[in-house]
């Protein structure tokens, strides 16, 4: 283990504390866990807009989407999305 001094604003700190408490952990544990949750969500998102960008460059070019698979994904998100809206209007009406 490395150690790594954080200068909190007071705010911080004391959401920290409460959450400590409240989970009955140690205040460094959950600001571990706090900050690998947010490196592994930057991470996520910093790949999200890598991909995004990459299909927005290939668009209309060789490397595009086939139309028939983009075709058949699209039918694809459509049919699932009926399928979960006719099973959550079945369960309101029960």
């Amino acid at each position: 283990m490395k150690n790594f001094h954080v200068p909190l604003p007071p705010s911080t700190y004391a959401e920290l504390r409460a959450e400590a408490q409240r989970c009955q952990l140690p205040a460094t544990t959950v600001a571990r866990e706090a900050i690998a949750i947010g490196l592994e969500t930057k991470k996520r998102l910093a790949r999200r807009r890598a991909i995004q960008e990459y299909a927005e460059a290939m668009a209309g070019t060789p490397f595009d989407l086939d139309p028939y698979l983009e075709a058949a994904g699209i039918e694809e998100i459509l049919r699932a999305g009926s399928k979960s809206g006719r099973k959550s209007s079945r369960k309101s009406n029960s």
